[in-house]
């Protein structure tokens, strides 16, 4: 059953009505509504269109949360075949936020990495909701330097609404592990790779995005803090979110034209919530083409550019 958001409260109203009077028509078969369901079809689909052609950055953000969006796992299981997960940072624990291990994809050996925010409250809870502590990020950086060892691609799957600032992880050096994934994305030398599937929180994210090229979904969000923390400090006041989240530049449209992003990956209507296999395929073709880009160069080259195009990054200002 879809879980609606709250600016979807009228398209839940009409699709509700359809699916009621369809109800009464397997419980009656004398029963013919199936005019009437069809023209409330066909409004809905119209209000869909509406709702999401003009989605402000702070629906983006609800979007980019929507607890039936497809998370990692669901990419590793549609897109990779013999995906062997690896566990544990060799030094504290194993961290459920960040999932990865060795995988194929279109037959080709790859890594791949990414946070996991769980599908249930059992599964959320296990994973933390996506927020990795110290020992997942150190995990981050024991796969990488495995792919980099064997040469085979990285592949990582950014959302994560930050990483998580309990006191345990503060204790354990999580700056300093976010830090060491950064710098280990800008130090090996085989094709890396990111797509932002969901939300890409602060540094929590940036870990792992480091990358040769990084796409966005239509409808995920990539920002330094949430919109809520942000009006917090800003405005003293978290229900300032709308205002913050304007501001923001976050969404995938307005990073791509800053250059903090190379792709924007379309969407299904609706979102990938309401059709995830849709979603899921147009994830790995982008996954495909953009690892085709960086086929064939050179490890000092793939360094050289990445490091570059991060040190590029904002020099046009916040102009475009």
């Amino acid at each position: 059953m879809t879980q609606y958001l709250d600016f979807e409260k009228p398209l839940a109203e009409i699709e509700g009505k359809a699916e009621e009077l369809r109800a009464l028509a397997r419980a009656n078969e004398e029963m013919d509504v199936e005019d009437e369901a069809a023209a409330l079809d066909a409004k809905a689909d119209k209000m869909l269109a509406e709702l999401y052609q003009t989605l402000t950055p702070w629906r983006k953000c609800q979007v980019a949360r929507h607890p039936q969006r497809p998370h990692c796992r669901d990419y590793i299981e549609a897109l990779f075949t013999e995906f062997t997960p690896l566990a544990g940072d060799r030094n504290f624990a194993d961290d459920h936020a960040v999932m990865g291990g060795l995988a194929r994809f279109d037959d080709k050996p790859v890594m791949v990495i990414g946070q996991e925010k769980g599908d249930d409250t059992k599964g959320r809870i296990l994973h933390n909701f996506g927020m990795a502590r110290p020992e997942g990020y150190r995990k981050a950086v024991r796969l990488m330097e495995m792919a980099n060892k064997f040469g085979l691609p990285v592949i990582t799957l950014v959302d994560t609404p930050g990483a998580y600032p309990g006191k345990g992880a503060e204790e354990r050096g999580q700056s300093e592990a976010i830090a060491r994934s950064t710098e280990k994305c800008l130090q090996i030398g085989v094709p890396l790779v990111s797509v932002i599937i969901g939300e890409g929180g602060s540094g929590g994210a940036v870990a792992l995005a480091t990358a040769d090229r990084v796409a966005m979904l239509e409808h995920s969000v990539y920002s330094v803090i949430t919109p809520e923390g942000c009006a917090s400090i800003l405005w003293k006041n978290a229900e300032k979110m709308r205002e913050a989240a304007e501001a923001m530049r976050l969404t995938a449209q307005d990073l791509f034209k800053l250059k903090v992003v190379d792709r924007v990956i379309p969407e299904p209507m609706g979102g990938a919530h309401r059709h995830r296999e849709e979603a899921i395929a147009a994830v790995g073709r982008t996954l495909r083409a953009m690892l085709a880009e960086l086929d064939g160069k050179k490890p000092a080259t793939l360094i050289k550019d990445r490091r570059q195009k991060f040190l590029d990054m904002g020099k046009q200002g916040l102009a475009a």
